[in-house]
């Protein structure tokens, strides 16, 4: 009788943690991606007018093609990217024009490049760049997804205007960011320096570079396709015993730890 109370209980203990551990990670649950990935694109002074309109249309064609999502993002572990873009220019001026938005099929593809049609030039003033990375990191680390990797990436014409970029790249690294990409606009072998030397950082990082602003449009293709085909593979065992689903209660600790450790990076 001792034994089967004893067995009982165990049983109820086990089954009202896995409980809680169902309630506490769904509440706290993140919508898990492949990849977080945050475009800064660039308007400074140095862009004119149809140079910014020539590469706002490019981030368009490039999510209005249904081939970014057959052929890249529904490859990955899950099939969905989250990304938002930034507009940046001088130490005070980047605006998040485009929220965190979740792309897990063709038409939330083409509804955010319908987005980023939508938005307008916010200023136009200094190349900071470092400013830029420094606004976009936290806005990765307290938005509403996990994945598992986190890119930024820099578009720009000219080198910055300030002696942050580095220490801006270093300290998102720092903070969990895993890489940070270049597109470099022109056909400068100094800019291109300038950006492979202060603004590629992490894991898989890269730069390119579109020679011209009418070329921007299949660089940004391009770019998009590596970022998006980069992250790791992840395999998480199926539960098949008890012990399994424990287990499967203690991946979503840790996901949720994952995740407060991403939210009090920045807090």
């Amino acid at each position: 009788m001792k034994t089967s109370f004893f067995f009982q209980a165990t049983l109820t203990t086990v089954a009202g943690t896995l409980s809680a551990l169902a309630i506490s990670t769904s509440a706290n649950a993140a919508t898990f991606v492949d990849t977080e990935l945050s475009l800064l694109v660039d308007v400074s002074g140095s862009v004119s007018t149809s140079e910014f309109n020539l590469q706002k249309q490019g981030y368009v064609d490039a999510f209005n093609n249904a081939d970014l999502f057959n052929n890249f993002i529904s490859q990955g572990n899950t099939g969905k990217i989250a990304v938002n873009l930034i507009y940046w220019s001088g130490a005070t001026q980047q605006q998040q024009s485009v929220g965190w938005t979740l792309i897990d099929s063709v038409e939330a593809s083409q509804n955010f490049a319908n987005a980023i049609s939508a938005t307008t030039r916010p200023f136009g003033g200094s190349t900071v760049i470092g400013s830029a990375i420094d606004f976009a990191t936290p806005l990765i680390f307290n938005n509403d997804f996990d994945s598992t990797r986190q890119v930024i990436d820099v578009s720009g014409d000219g080198a910055s205007n300030a002696a942050t970029t580095s220490a801006a790249r270093d300290a998102a690294l720092a903070a969990g960011v895993d890489a940070i990409n270049g597109l470099v606009i022109g056909n400068s072998t100094s800019l291109f320096n300038f950006y492979n030397n202060n603004v590629k950082g992490g894991t898989g990082a890269f730069v390119l570079q579109a020679n011209t602003f009418q070329d921007f449009a299949a660089t940004v293709q391009q770019k998009l396709e590596i970022e998006i085909s980069a992250p790791p593979t992840t395999s998480v065992p199926e539960p098949a015993t008890l012990i399994g689903l424990l287990g499967l209660g203690a991946f979503g600790v840790t996901s949720k730890l994952k995740r407060h450790q991403k939210q009090s990076v920045k807090c």
